[in-house]
């Protein structure tokens, strides 16, 4: 309370506009800011020439008032090309949606369907946010009009597959907590700018992946927690960052699962059924930073940790580990260069934590790094 008093009355005594530090803004105005930033990639040319010629930039006009846009849906509010139309009960999306919007919520609603002309006309459409609705249908031409759609939010609805033909514009898609049990072939074929896509807390199994349904993605991000999977997808987009596959039911890491994923930096299996990884599983994700591993089965520190040289953060907290020796974390070599680690858990585990030897934690930033003890049988 007190930072914004004082924010308020560093705009009254400045001579200058007073622009709100980014951890005051609203998700509206990130996403605004966000299209905003977008919309300026055309004059880069311009500000990496050589000599920068200085332009005359007009002051930004003032906002319209609600009054003055030509047309907006019963009940929804609309202004500065935002449409929020959320929580309003509907069972349909509205009519009479401004050609110009960027941003249309249509979230907490009631809405069953995505109909062929319900998107028509809006070619600037950048974000569309349908989660938590009823949505288990939509036009294969439902999308036709959007080509410049970024981020689409399809979670907490009903649908039981990959929609069809959606904008090969898409940067983010997330279907998280619907029906999905099948990824179709051509679900994403032309998503070049495809970077993160959600679909946990489907009901989707190993072979409900076809093969080559991630063909060509660049996707970085990929999160299908909360299924069926009995086995790490082999499938997936080489080129991701994250992956996360915690609360599964996978019971073993075999050698081949990791070797299409040489870039990956983050690691999520916790929560599943881990009893065993194999030796040099790991090896093939060198790149690794953070792995988690949690409330699983394993007996043992995964072979092949020590090696990791840039692995930072390792959960294994909620297992059967009964032994920890001194070089499973760290490389027995001390002209190895390793970054240090900032998180080890162990706690939850039947190691006696005074029978392992100060030096198996000396490549941690400190004592304060490592989590052990508060086991229960």
């Amino acid at each position: 309370m007190k930072e914004c008093v004082l924010f308020y009355l560093l705009a009254l005594c400045s001579a200058k506009p007073f622009v709100l530090p980014p951890k005051y803004m609203s998700l509206t105005d990130l996403m605004l800011k966000d299209m905003e930033d977008d919309d300026d990639d055309d004059d880069d040319d311009d500000n990496n020439a050589l000599f920068p010629v200085k332009k005359n930039i007009p002051a930004r006009p003032t906002p319209p008032s609600f009054d003055t846009f030509p047309s907006c849906p019963f009940g929804c509010q609309c202004y500065l090309r935002v449409v929020q139309c959320s929580d309003l009960g509907l069972s349909a999306i509205p009519d009479k949606i401004p050609p110009d919007t960027r941003l249309l919520d249509l979230q907490n609603n009631k809405i069953k369907e995505v109909k062929e002309k319900d998107l028509q006309g809006l070619t600037n459409l950048y974000a569309l946010f349908l989660n938590n609705n009823k949505v288990y249908k939509v036009h294969p031409k439902a999308f036709q009009s959007t080509k410049k759609l970024r981020r689409l939010y399809f979670s907490h609805n009903q649908l039981t597959e990959i929609p069809s033909n959606l904008p090969t514009s898409l940067a983010e898609l997330r279907i998280h907590d619907n029906k999905v049990k099948k990824v179709q072939k051509d679900a994403f074929k032309g998503m070049d700018s495809l970077h993160v896509l959600e679909m946990s807390a489907n009901p989707l199994e190993n072979d409900g992946i076809e093969p080559g349904a991630f063909e060509g993605l660049t996707v970085y991000h990929v999160r299908i927690a909360e299924a069926k999977l009995t086995t790490i997808p082999k499938g997936l987009p080489s080129s991701i960052y994250e992956l996360h596959l915690d609360h599964n039911k996978i019971s073993n890491v075999e050698l081949e699962d990791f070797l299409r994923y040489k870039e990956l930096q983050r690691l999520g299996l916790g929560h599943n059924k881990i009893k065993e990884i194999e030796n040099g599983s790991l090896s093939n994700i060198p790149n690794i930073r953070e792995i988690h591993l949690e409330n699983n089965k394993l007996k043992r520190v995964p072979p092949g940790i020590s090696d990791l040289r840039y692995l930072q953060v390792i959960f294994l907290h909620s297992n059967s580990i009964g032994k920890v020796d001194v070089n499973d974390f760290c490389p027995s070599a001390p002209k190895l260069k390793k970054s240090l680690y900032s998180g080890i858990s162990l706690f939850r585990n039947p190691v006696k934590y005074w029978e392992v030897q100060p030096a198996t934690f000396r490549c941690t930033l400190g004592r304060n790094s490592i989590h052990l003890g508060n086991f229960r049988k």
